[in-house]
């Protein structure tokens, strides 16, 4: 019950505000689920293919996405995504979870700052 929860908190701030993969459903994953930090992140890397489809399936039928404009934040995302991964292998855990708090934070920051 708590993955289903954790997932419609996700989708609902991903149609509201365009995020729901690393920023909620990690630390959900984490805090309530007891997953590992690697394993959230992957878990969250696949929730985002269904989430996004639904997503962009919906706003594509109000003539909201502009594909070239999504090919080109997408396919360097992608190889983005490909290097994230490789580096994430290499660091600990302890120091991935450090990084991951400390980026939530600077983001919440520049949301009230900036």
């Amino acid at each position: 019950m708590r993955l289903v929860a954790i997932g419609l908190v996700a989708g609902l701030f991903s149609a509201l505000f365009g995020v729901g993969g690393g920023i909620v459903i990690v630390p959900l994953l984490i805090g309530m689920a007891a997953f590992g930090t690697r394993e959230a992140t992957a878990t969250s890397l696949g929730a985002i293919v269904v989430t996004a489809s639904a997503g962009v399936a919906l706003y594509s039928l109000h003539g909201k996405v502009d594909p070239g404009y999504a090919a080109l934040v997408g396919v360097p995302a992608m190889a983005g995504a490909l290097l994230g991964t490789a580096a994430q292998q290499r660091i600990s855990t302890r120091d991935l979870t450090l990084a991951f708090s400390l980026f939530l934070a600077g983001v919440g920051v520049w949301l009230l700052v900036g």
